[in-house]
């Protein structure tokens, strides 16, 4: 069986690995358009910010690891443009000859994973623009701060604008994020919790503009000025994260179905509508467990997971992928966010008769020392008493409610059912009702 594979990062090598672990037999084949495999993207910002020294260390295996030591083809900057579904071919171009090339299949998974959004702003071609989703991009970034960069500018105020703004403070610039909506993560928390992060922001001197659309960026060689629809703002460095699209172009050529954000539709075994190809990763829809729905939360955790799954099946080993609950958490400063489920925009959306709560619990025992105030937003259903989302925000503690959370979320838990849970305590800890468990007497 020969088996291509798109894409040599998360979902793409974590479908590799699965088919050499249980067939031996087959060949794999990975196009990968960049010059890397295997790496943390998630982990980018941080090497801007200098808590990582080299990228080398965000790359879980090298081409030659997958090359020597699993026998993968691993091939780089070998760009898929197309894919013959009648032959099973795949074509392309060798971006460093130039040359064309077409490789035969058996079976073949798209794991192209997603590519930043370009808006149309004027300007975005001058020096000190960037965008920050691979290790190029970081490179590039770390490598142009040794200029003259004293003010930066982040467009978006999303997990990657977030985390970059964090990082360029501490690397002492002076760090602007400016946002057309109306608060940080509209669409993704609920205001009480928006809120704290803008708290965070004014603490640590980071100036957050909202209401604004970006329109042009000018200078003579290098970015100088960012102008939006209100006023003109100075800029040295502009990095843009509005957000990122499915690199899904060629598969919808294929006649490949894709879900309205451009992701490809996949089925619980990673199956696309066309027969013997595969999809997984930020190129595929992730069916969501509280919507009922698939949806595209393009997430490394999902991406690990959908890979698995779909090179398992290739490999002849039925398993199906459960769903995802939208769980996150991001750290800023001295503030984690966590989220899980539903937030109270995301219900009414849906038609979903909701009931929000808010409460202030603690990090840990109140007499205990170092004890930290943890803000939480549970979400139930009116009608039948499910838990439908949680937010938590606060110094400590926010991973341990957001994953207890995202655990009663997959299980479809009631309100009821968390008060219940038997959950770890001591003082150092938890207090003997732990704060998600308070929130939910209150209902």
């Amino acid at each position: 069986m020969k088996v291509v594979i798109i894409g040599g990062d998360a979902a793409g090598m974590s479908g590799a690995m699965q088919i050499v672990r249980n067939n031996k037999e087959a060949e794999i084949i990975v196009l990968e358009k960049g010059e890397y495999y295997s790496y943390a993207q998630c982990g980018l910002p941080y090497y801007i910010g200098g808590l990582i020294e080299d990228t080398d260390k965000l790359i879980a295996r090298s081409r030659e690891t997958f090359q020597e030591k699993y026998g993968i083809d691993a091939r780089t900057l070998h760009e898929a443009q197309e894919i013959n579904v009648e032959k099973q071919l795949v074509a392309g171009k060798n971006l460093d000859t130039g040359d064309r090339f077409e490789v035969p299949y058996d079976k073949l998974l798209i794991a192209t994973g997603a590519s930043p959004v370009i808006p149309p702003f004027k300007g975005r071609e001058l020096e000190g623009v960037h965008f920050l989703k691979t290790i190029p991009d970081a490179e590039a970034i770390a490598k142009d701060m040794e200029e003259d960069v004293l003010n930066v500018t982040i467009i978006g105020g999303g997990y990657i604008g977030l985390e970059a703004a964090e990082n360029f403070a501490a690397r002492g610039k002076k760090v602007r994020v400016i946002d057309r909506g109306e608060r940080i993560g509209r669409n993704i928390y609920d205001k009480e919790i928006s809120e704290k992060i803008h708290e965070e922001a004014e603490k640590s001197n980071v100036e957050l503009i909202f209401g604004e659309t970006v329109e042009e960026m000018s200078g003579s060689k290098r970015v100088e000025t960012i102008r939006t629809n209100n006023q003109e703002y100075r800029a040295d460095m502009v990095v843009i994260a509005t957000g990122v699209k499915p690199n899904t172009a060629f598969a919808e050529k294929a006649g490949i179905n894709l879900h309205p954000s451009g992701a490809i539709i996949v089925n619980p075994y990673m199956e696309t509508n066309v027969r013997n190809i595969y999809a997984a990763g930020d190129c595929a829809t992730q069916y969501h467990r509280i919507k009922e729905k698939d949806d595209y939360l393009p997430l490394g955790t999902h991406a690990n997971k959908q890979g698995r799954i779909a090179g398992s099946n290739i490999a002849g080993i039925p398993k199906t992928f459960k769903g995802v609950t939208g769980t996150s958490i991001i750290k800023f400063f001295d503030l984690s966010v966590g989220k899980t489920g539903l937030s109270e925009r995301e219900a009414e959306n849906l038609g979903i008769p909701c009931e929000p709560l808010s409460f202030t619990g603690r990090s840990h025992a109140g007499y205990y020392p170092e004890s930290e105030p943890l803000i939480i937003k549970l979400l139930r259903h009116r009608e039948t008493d499910m838990l439908l989302g949680v937010q938590v925000a606060g110094k400590k503690g926010v991973d341990k409610r957001t994953d207890v959370a995202a655990t009663a979320l997959y299980h479809r838990m009631t309100i009821a059912d968390l008060e219940n849970l038997d959950l770890s305590y001591a003082p150092p800890f938890n207090g003997v009702w732990d704060p998600l468990q308070q929130a939910a007497r209150r209902y």
